[in-house]
């Protein structure tokens, strides 16, 4: 899940190498927890907040096919 996530990252953002995925466990299932450059958060916001809801639909349906649950949170 991890590789998706970054792969799904460093097509936005402008400073791949600033990526950081950190993975905890929730009561609900995993918690990916992302870092990007200063410079890339409000690419990651996005409009109104649309492109992070965008990625967190992607990851929960990915995770939903494997059978597990996942949430992605920024972490700034």
């Amino acid at each position: 899940m991890e590789k998706f996530i970054k792969f799904l990252l460093i097509n936005i953002v402008d400073q791949p190498e600033a990526i950081a995925i950190d993975t905890q466990e929730g009561e609900r299932g995993k918690v990916y927890l992302v870092d990007v450059a200063e410079e890339d958060r409000g690419k990651i916001i996005g409009k109104e907040g649309r492109v992070i809801q965008s990625l967190r639909s992607l990851v929960n349906i990915k995770a939903q096919k494997e059978g597990q649950r996942a949430f992605l949170e920024l972490n700034f």
